[in-house]
């Protein structure tokens, strides 16, 4: 289907290709998150199929590229398999050849386009921090950049195409895994550049990135550069309700993984709030009697630990051991520390930060038998303090369990709810 101003064209090869409209309406939420998992890398076709393959109606997406002041192209939508995982290939097929663009022209051209204001600002970031790259790398103002492969029509609607992609699924915020690379060389308009190429480096400078032991280029320009200049933090998926899955299909085929670009839509939940940090302290014994471990336990807590506790273990040459745990504020981690190796007679310890989030509680206390009881009370939950349970039931000859059971009846008596009354 052609563009009305027969600038660009849309070519679907197969049922699959141009995504489902279905899942491309957009409920109109500002918290729609896309996710691009880069974990063979990404291009920028990769990029720009992704988001069609998780829904991005191409239909639109070239009815936006239609702003763009420029003629010649096709792009060319089909389903293909990589390492056995369904995914879009995305072509951009172009008369031209041979033209290279500065910087200033390309950024000219997108400024002026007619297009929607948010693929308008995203385009120009992208295009902004490729020439801001080129200028640095070649020691020449930003004025002087001339774009060869990145200036290409075809790489100009990737990028565009692109943030056009994004509009049409209306995402509000792009966050990006660590980046892949390959290794090797590559032959460039400057001769043949290492990989990643120096400009791929450079655009992902203070972004996580990782080698691997492909001899590919994984990660173009382009791709770094629409990831660096469109992404609002790099990391692990963020808290999100899935609403659709897509992937961008490298050119080849890869040996020993899917050469795909993943991209995972949603609607942004609330990240969990920070936790409360605390030092996870541990250290493994084969020789200490069950009453020292006994003893340590008391000993850690009596210095302050949250918790202490026990796990038993098979260490090496079949010997059973234990592992002894203690939960401390990092102020205090030093102290037990030193209890923990005291008692022990460990030779040495490991430590780890944590987070926890300990559920709101309060103290209450209610009398059995005329003797105090404490119970820990929190939201759907009362639990009696044994130490208090067992002194009551020595004292009376009650069981234990039946003290627990009168110490809650004691408390849920004042707190129940009142009885309805009858008109």
């Amino acid at each position: 289907m052609h563009d009305p101003d027969g600038a660009g064209a849309l070519t679907v090869v197969g049922d699959a290709a141009a995504g489902t409209p279905e899942r491309a309406a957009a409920d109109g939420s500002e918290g729609t998150v896309a996710w691009f998992n880069c974990f063979c890398g990404v291009a920028g076709d990769m990029a720009l199929g992704a988001l069609i393959d998780a829904g991005a109606d191409a239909d639109a997406v070239v009815d936006i590229l239609g702003g763009l002041e420029v003629q010649g192209w096709e792009l060319v939508v089909s389903p293909t398999l990589r390492g056995g995982i369904a995914a879009s290939d995305v072509t951009v097929r172009v008369s031209e050849s041979g033209v290279v663009r500065t910087a200033s022209h390309i950024l000219g051209l997108v400024g002026e386009a007619e297009l929607p204001e948010r693929v308008r600002r995203r385009a120009l970031a992208v295009f902004r921090a490729l020439a801001t790259t080129e200028a640095q790398l070649h020691g020449r103002s930003v004025e002087q950049v001339h774009f060869h492969e990145v200036g290409a029509l075809d790489a100009i609607v990737d990028v565009v195409g692109t943030c056009a992609a994004l509009e049409v699924l209306d995402v509000a915020e792009v966050h990006v895994s660590p980046i892949a690379q390959g290794h090797g060389m590559i032959r460039s308009a400057h001769g043949h550049l290492p990989i990643p190429a120096p400009a791929t480096v450079e655009l992902l400078r203070g972004a996580p990135t990782f080698g691997t032991d492909v001899p590919l280029e994984l990660t173009t320009p382009t791709g770094a550069a629409l990831m660096a200049a469109l992404a609002s933090r790099f990391g692990a998926m963020p808290p999100m309700t899935v609403e659709s899955v897509g992937y961008g299909a490298g050119d080849r085929e890869i040996a020993d993984r899917p050469n795909v670009t993943q991209v995972v839509i949603g609607r942004a939940e609330a990240a969990l709030s920070a936790g409360q940090e605390v030092q996870l302290l541990e250290t493994n014994v084969d020789d200490v009697t069950g009453e020292t471990l006994a003893y340590t336990i008391e000993a850690l807590l009596g210095a302050g630990a949250h918790d202490a506790w026990i796990t038993p273990v098979v260490m090496k040459k079949g010997r059973p051991a234990h592992v002894v745990s203690a939960l401390a504020d990092p102020a205090l981690a030093s102290g037990l520390a030193d209890v923990l190796l005291a008692e022990t007679g460990s030779l040495g310890l490991r430590a780890t930060t944590l987070q926890r989030w300990p559920r709101a509680r309060a103290t209450a206390e209610v009398y059995v038998d005329g003797l105090p009881v404490r119970l820990k009370v929190a939201p759907g939950r009362v639990k009696v303090e044994h130490d208090d349970a067992a002194e009551v039931a020595a004292a009376t000859g009650r069981p234990l369990r039946e003290v627990s059971e009168l110490a809650i009846e004691a408390w849920r008596r004042p707190h129940a709810a009142p009885e309805p009354v009858e008109e």
